[in-house]
């Protein structure tokens, strides 16, 4: 494959994860309290061992409404999106006054202004700094913020773009919902932000090129995946079928995707995927017909961390890039989430 004088590539990636850090164990022993002994059972297959979420446990029993979980979210929110975006301009050697555009992506709160343009200030971004929120994306939006910068800076090869991702899952947790959607999201979730510098093919770098991108959005998927969004707050659509629609899609359109290019997914050394549960890992290496360590970093993220939404796919980003694959080959990323819908980024390093 070809790179152009327009390809752009990642420059650094950060994650900050909040300090209240708890194991499985001690987040079952609450929630199993609240949602009775079937809970334990989503716990203990969830391939989850610890989670750092927004608040200490015995905080969440306090939170009275919508209004106060929401303000929550805002104050811790962007605490961790200044140090990660600090952190990964730090590594990438760029000053805050460089930074020509920033995406931001959350779908566990609601800000207006929204969090970059509260950012701005703190960071230290210019007054002239593009600004394009995302919200609703879900976990598919750490992939998607990723295309969507690299759209932007083919365009403008000179110039540098960040994308910061947050989500506070346990800050949406709705006491009341026995269902078995509510059970395994609450297995599954954790917190944290992320953030990822990119710049144009213009600017020196090291970090991998992003070569192309695909978006495909899935006919008759709405009810897969989404929040109920009422006066309790965010209440999570979550379908079993998800699995099942990674392995009716997912395949072909990697496939059709590296086509394009001469490529095969025999060609991809290193698959940066979203860790989206035990089964979605599953499908997505049975319909890749990946080997069985090429989705090791994703399960170490889903161990370590929990499913944090548009962050996961950026934390197995950011290990990748702190231990990156031979110079010169090629990197899928893969992320799926509500739509439902799938980005594909392809990599070079």
């Amino acid at each position: 494959m070809t790179v152009t004088s327009t390809t752009p590539r990642l420059a650094a990636a950060a994650v900050a994860l909040p300090p209240h850090r708890h194991s499985q164990a001690e987040v079952t022993a609450l929630l199993t309290d609240a949602a009775g002994a079937e809970f334990e059972r989503f716990a203990n297959t969830s391939g989850v061992q610890t989670r750092s979420l927004a608040l200490p446990l015995e905080r969440y029993r306090e939170l009275r409404d919508f209004t106060e979980a929401n303000q929550t979210y805002l104050n811790v929110a962007l605490e961790l999106s200044e140090s990660a975006l600090r952190n990964a301009l730090a590594t990438a050697q760029i000053t805050p006054d460089e930074v020509d555009i920033i995406f931001s992506t959350t779908v566990t709160g609601l800000a207006v202004p929204t969090l970059d343009a509260r950012l701005a200030a703190r960071i230290g971004l210019r007054p002239d700094v593009k600004r394009v929120p995302l919200f609703g994306l879900g976990c598919v939006a750490g992939a998607a913020g990723v295309a969507r910068m690299h759209d932007y800076l083919r365009a403008y090869p000179e110039q540098v773009a960040v994308l910061v991702a947050v989500e506070l899952c346990s800050l949406t947790i709705q006491w009341g919902d026995h269902s078995v959607a509510n059970m395994v999201a609450s297995s599954l979730f954790g917190d944290g932000a992320a953030a990822v510098v990119a710049t144009g093919a213009q600017r020196a770098g090291t970090g991998p090129q992003v070569l192309a991108s695909r978006s495909r959005l899935y006919p008759d998927t709405e009810h897969v995946m989404g929040w109920e969004i009422g006066t309790s707050g965010f209440k999570i659509v979550l379908s079993a079928d998800i699995p099942t629609v990674a392995e009716k899609y997912l395949g072909e359109d990697v496939t059709l995707f590296l086509a394009e290019f001469g490529l095969t997914p025999d060609d991809v050394d290193t698959w940066v995927c979203h860790p989206g549960g035990p089964k979605v890992i599953e499908a997505v290496e049975h319909v890749l017909k990946l080997p069985s360590s090429a989705l090791d970093r994703t399960r170490e993220s889903l161990r370590d961390n929990g499913n944090l939404s548009s962050v996961s796919v950026l934390d197995v980003l950011r290990a990748t890039m702190g231990d990156p694959p031979a110079a010169g080959s090629l990197g899928m990323m893969i992320a799926m989430g509500p739509g439902f819908c799938a980005e594909l980024v392809l990599l070079r390093w």
